[in-house]
């Protein structure tokens, strides 16, 4: 019984050895593989589980637990298919063979193939990853389960083939001379009914435990992607939201130039097409920050066409930051912020100054006004107010978690002061 245990340990073992390999982890989260996919597959399982062969026969059968040789045959057969199922069976057989066991290639080869119907007769590409060893639970989810019952059902044929491969190893065993092929049972003397059952329940256990165990491996990556995704989905829907800001805001301009300066609102829409056109040919969600700036410089040059001299604009950056990956469309929103709410409240104007430096390995952007400030009650909750500030903030939580930070201060009458804090990627 001990050594049942152990063999049931083993599988666990070898199962969680396997997921050290990044390209084994590929190929589980795949069902449709190429030939090519399925020989590596066959490849890497076949040598984990042939040395565990390998140390029994040298050990001349003193550690018969760690032969797995029939369920790993079986098990990469149902993952992988007739030819990864065969091509194991043939391979893991390997060291048996060299110690003369004659029937154990076509044996463990015919299991492998086995695996593969398995596969085939599967009623979806996922039910092999569900398969549950507990027999009871599957007859109560094909009883009273009535709409999982072609799982269910699966499930019992998959535990019955399983069965089934030990009888046929055991019966090989006893029909033919010892030396030619190898059995657990075969070994014993004299088992009791209860170690014959054990011995079946092992082998199950043992075949169907690696398929659990790399099952929560797929759905972790699986939560992963689609959190991934999912960010990815919300950061588009954000910068998409914040275009057309954008765009109306400009538009107005030159609605308004058209009436008292026709020349100048022909030379804001030109400017206004080349944005347009660089957003348009924008589909990354990260951008250097020097084309950042540049961008920057082409709205900067439609306001103040608007604004004239009562605009001013100070720009202090470090040329070490200029290579560094910013969010698209990270700045805009901010100065514009500042030039809507700020400084153009105020008759005479004012400035915008934009700094950049790297410190601590993070990199530090800073917008600051000398606008009519920010009243203390709307500053608390500025973040949930409009669509600029806010819009920023939440993209920056999408990309970067818990490691950025975004910050406002503003006194009334004095302008406001905006910082930006990422890690520096």
């Amino acid at each position: 019984m001990v050594v049942l245990l152990v063999k049931m340990a083993v599988s666990a073992g070898l199962a969680s050895f396997l997921l050290r390999s990044g390209r084994f982890q590929r190929m589980l989260m795949g069902e449709d593989r190429t030939l090519d996919q399925r020989i590596k597959m066959a490849l890497g399982g076949a040598l984990i589980y042939a040395s565990g062969v390998a140390a029994r026969v040298m050990t001349r059968n003193a550690y018969q637990a760690v032969d797995l040789s029939l369920e790993g045959s079986l098990l990469f057969g149902m993952m992988g298919g007739y030819v990864t199922g065969l091509l194991s069976g043939v391979l893991i057989s390997i060291p048996a063979m060299l110690n003369g066991e004659l029937l154990s290639m076509p044996l463990l080869s015919a299991v492998g193939v086995l695996g593969g119907l398995l596969r085939d007769v599967a009623p979806s590409e996922e039910a092999i990853w569900n398969i549950t060893p507990f027999f009871d639970y599957t007859l109560y989810r094909l009883v009273r389960m009535r709409p999982d019952w072609r799982q269910a059902g699966f499930s019992l044929l998959c535990v019955a083939t399983v069965l089934v491969a030990e009888l046929l190893r055991t019966g090989v065993a006893g029909f033919f001379p010892p030396e030619m092929s190898y059995s657990m049972l075969a070994l014993w003397k004299e088992p009791t009914t209860l170690e014959v059952v054990a011995l079946y329940a092992a082998t199950v256990f043992a075949t169907i435990l690696p398929l659990r165990i790399w099952n929560n491996i797929r759905n972790e990556r699986k939560l992963e992607i689609q959190g991934f995704s999912l960010n990815q989905a919300r950061l588009e829907a954000l910068t998409r939201q914040i275009n057309p800001h954008f765009l109306f805001n400009t538009l107005n301009s030159v609605a308004s130039l058209i009436r008292t300066n026709p020349e100048e609102a022909r030379r804001v829409v030109y400017k206004l097409s080349h944005i347009l056109r660089r957003l348009l040919k924008n589909t990354e969600s990260m951008t250097p920050l020097r084309d950042e700036l540049s961008f920057i410089d082409d709205y900067l040059a439609i306001e103040m066409v608007r604004f004239g001299d009562k605009l001013r604009v100070v720009k202090e950056i470090d040329p070490a930051t200029l290579d560094r990956p910013v969010p698209s469309m990270l700045l805009q929103p901010i100065i514009e912020n500042s030039i809507k709410h700020g400084i153009g409240s105020k008759v005479e104007g004012g400035s915008i100054r934009v700094l950049s430096r790297m410190e601590d390995r993070k990199l530090h952007l800073i917008i600051e006004d000398d606008g009519v400030g920010i009243p203390e009650d709307r500053l608390n909750s500025i973040f949930e107010l409009g669509i600029g500030v806010s819009n920023v903030n939440e993209r920056l939580k999408v990309l970067y978690g818990d490691t950025y930070r975004m910050w406002i201060d503003s006194k009334p009458g004095e302008g406001t002061r905006t910082g930006i804090e990422v890690p520096s990627l």
